[in-house]
């Protein structure tokens, strides 16, 4: 059976530079997919040059945490702090979740509002998944499922990767700690996983196996080049934060700085495609189809 891979990066509108890497990726590199943020800074700028990159695809990184609601604070106050916006990060909006202070409600509302605001822009998205996967708690997960089927999208992420402990002791990543404190993150959502899956495949829809989380941030040639080989047949998706940092960036709350720069160059490196060529691996969009311009094979 062939071995597909979509080269998916988050964070599509977050800055201007992240936009430019991103782009940069798909266009000199291995990247055929991107999650676009609805409501961020600089998704007017993602949106206007998607136009010019259309074998780009696009999905929905719906949001959560650290940003903030397109609808007005009214109609979704469980979603927010004091001042109107989302919680700042993943574990406190986890934990209200688990008080049963977050209305599923007021879930479904905002993350309709983000799908439409970007379907209305003229985006034909192949894909939901969110940003820092808030959407792995399973009543989250299946407000997006039920989200996809009504909007006809075949395709949700289920951000576990199965390989993780292979990973940490086959990649020479910079920061073992950290590698190895997202492994942990990473197993421990094995049943949440499990639920998901069963969720999306009740539905119909896709759930392609998942690799890149473990190593966010932190991720160099040996890591992904040990993750690539070991590919199972099937599609996959790659995570991915490409970006180029600006100003904008650094006033952000992302962990994520220099590491973007160093995602890029390794995606854009004719190392990384001659390998994905010796394996066999075939670049897909979420949607399957390919991206002539950026298939391996036809790289001169």
């Amino acid at each position: 059976m062939l071995r597909r891979l979509v080269v998916n990066a988050d964070d599509l509108g977050l800055t201007a530079g992240v936009n430019d890497g991103i782009f940069d990726a798909h266009e000199h590199g291995i990247l055929t997919s991107a999650s676009l943020l609805a409501n961020a800074p600089a998704t007017a700028d993602a949106v206007r040059r998607a136009r010019s990159h259309p074998s780009l695809g696009l999905g929905a990184h719906l949001t959560l945490v650290d940003g903030s609601p397109i609808l007005p604070p009214t109609h979704v106050p469980t979603l927010l702090e004091g001042d109107g916006r989302f919680r700042r990060s993943w574990k406190p909006f986890i934990v209200a979740c688990l008080q049963r202070r977050v209305s599923l409600v007021d879930v479904e509302r905002e993350l309709t509002a983000q799908i439409q605001r970007l379907l209305g822009a003229g985006v034909t998205l192949t894909h939901l998944d969110a940003h820092k996967h808030v959407h792995a708690y399973p009543p989250i997960f299946a407000v997006v499922a039920r989200l996809a089927v009504r909007f006809g999208i075949s395709v949700v992420r289920v951000p576990y990767e199965r390989s993780s402990r292979r990973s940490v002791l086959g990649g020479d990543a910079r920061d073992r700690w950290a590698v190895r404190r997202q492994a942990v993150l990473n197993a421990a959502m094995w049943p949440w996983a499990r639920r998901n899956a069963h969720t999306a495949a009740s539905l119909g829809l896709r759930t392609p196996q998942f690799i890149g989380r473990v190593h966010t941030g932190v991720i160099g040639k040996p890591a992904l080049h040990s993750m690539l080989r070991a590919i199972r047949s099937g599609v996959t998706e790659l995570m991915v934060h490409p970006g180029y940092v600006d100003d904008a960036l650094m006033r952000t709350s992302t962990r994520l700085l220099d590491s973007r720069q160093q995602e890029l160059d390794l995606l854009c490196s004719m190392e990384t495609r001659a390998l994905l060529l010796g394996e066999r691996i075939d670049l897909v969009r979420h949607d399957l189809t390919h991206s002539v311009r950026r298939s391996v094979r036809h790289v001169s």
